[in-house]
């Protein structure tokens, strides 16, 4: 199993790091533009759709991609797909978080189906975004969904005792989710103290939401990107779990899904966005 991961990790890096550092954003959008159509693909599937359906809604998902990259979106996108799929995230994601495996699928078919695409779309329209503002800043907000990750992954082992969401995912607590959140507060710190020693190719989250809000800004700023990176990763955890799913597909040997690498990143993305644009 470890020896799959690595392989199909170093697959991935080889395909995406060309195109993340491509001079044109093109590649990188066209190469997460397939990515979300899979991951449509499997949103699909967790939410009842089978077969053909599945797969058309995946290909309805990537023609909406591709319909935005004509028009030239994926370069200067309106500001209120950001806040749009802020409203989502925040109002939609807690209400899933509180209905919890057996209520999400109270919810009709249509309208799961429909959320997931919203949240999909404008995700990848921030991914492509951020390229466009630079490497530097696509990579500070990738960055900022793993720090969180690790630093709550480890601080949650180390302390953990108060369960943050049992029915969902047994495993995370809330002196996890502390820990993520310092983890994002240390790495702004070094990333700020890297942009201004640094050559770099554009600004840094943390330097725009620093220069525009103020570190008494910046810190709440990012504390809430944190804690939506968590709900992201729970949303998609709800669903598998309500079918019973352990990973979204088998598309990545030793990784599971799409979804099951990118669910932490779906609200992060639009919401750094919104953010940084006041």
């Amino acid at each position: 199993m470890l020896k799959q991961r690595v392989i199909t990790a170093l697959v991935l890096l080889a395909v995406l790091l060309p195109a993340l550092f491509a001079p044109i954003t093109w590649p990188f959008a066209v190469l997460t533009l397939v990515m979300i159509g899979a991951a449509g693909w499997e949103w699909a599937r967790l939410n009842g759709l089978a077969g053909g359906a599945a797969i058309a809604l995946g290909i309805v998902l990537a023609a909406a991609c591709g319909a935005a990259l004509w028009a030239g979106w994926a370069v200067a996108a309106p500001a209120t797909a950001w806040w749009g799929a802020t409203v989502v995230w925040v109002l939609g994601g807690v209400w899933a978080i509180k209905a919890g495996p057996t209520g999400w699928p109270a919810l009709s078919r249509a309208l799961r189906c429909a959320l997931g695409l919203v949240a999909l779309w404008t995700a990848w329209l921030a991914l492509a975004n951020a390229k466009s503002a630079g490497v530097n800043f696509i990579l500070s907000i990738f960055c900022l969904v793993w720090a969180a990750d690790i630093a709550a992954y480890f601080g949650g082992r180390r302390f953990g005792k108060r369960k943050l969401a049992p029915a969902i995912s047994p495993g995370k607590s809330w002196e996890g989710v502390w820990s993520g959140m310092a983890g994002v507060i240390v790495l702004a710190a070094l990333w700020l103290a890297l942009d201004h020693s640094l050559a770099v190719d554009s600004s840094s989250l943390y330097t725009r939401l620093s220069q525009r809000l103020g570190v008494a800004g910046m810190v709440p700023a990012l504390l809430f990107l944190a804690a939506m990176s968590v709900v992201g990763d729970l949303v998609e955890s709800l669903a598998k779990r309500a079918v019973g799913a352990k990973d979204s597909s088998q598309l990545l040997p030793g990784h599971g899904g799409m979804l099951d690498r990118i669910d932490a990143l779906l609200p992060v993305f639009p919401l750094a966005l919104a953010i940084s644009s006041l």
